[in-house]
């Protein structure tokens, strides 16, 4: 029971800051399909938000998301298109160095919400190593949630990366 006490203090933790803290800048983590279902929701959750500029990380090609965008009103000059990440991982460690150059101290995470729990895992511990606070905004599907062993692989990936430098992505590449 006391080895829970302190688990349980950091998620009350966790959940208080999150009624707190205001984000400033959106993280979407690319990977939707054709129908650019997370690049959608992202237009439509940041015109409720019009002063915060937006990470794109992965996704779909940089035409077809500027074009989402602007449809919905956006103003491109808030888009940060990344494709350097090639998993959930590398979509943190990629970015993480610019949100801090940034001061950015606080983001909105925006992906599926079958795929909300992993990258938690991963973004509480890359973007946390460096003070950054995440609140998530899961993107509707219908698809389960993913397993379990992928959360704690990919977070087993992401202190990999704190502690060396290193992702893991070649070794996790050919488990998947």
């Amino acid at each position: 029971m006391a080895f829970a006490l302190p688990i349980v203090m950091w998620w009350g933790y966790k959940e208080v800051q999150n009624q707190f803290v205001q984000p400033q800048a959106v993280v979407v983590l690319g990977g939707s399909t054709r129908r650019l279902e997370r690049e959608k929701f992202t237009a439509e959750f940041v015109r409720k938000h019009p002063n915060i500029p937006i990470w794109i990380t992965g996704g779909s090609p940089a035409k077809y998301t500027q074009r989402v965008f602007t449809k919905a009103g956006v103003d491109p000059k808030r888009l940060h298109l990344d494709y350097e990440a090639v998993d959930t991982v590398t979509n943190f460690t990629t970015l993480v160095d610019d949100l801090q150059a940034r001061g950015i101290k606080s983001v909105y995470l925006i992906t599926s919400d079958f795929h909300m729990r992993r990258a938690c895992v991963i973004g509480e511990i890359i973007l946390g190593s460096r003070g950054i606070y995440l609140k998530p905004v899961p993107v509707p599907s219908e698809n389960p949630p993913e397993s379990i062993e992928k959360s704690i692989r990919d977070g087993a990936r992401a202190i990999l990366w704190l502690a060396t430098g290193y992702t893991g992505v070649d070794a996790a590449k050919t488990k998947q």
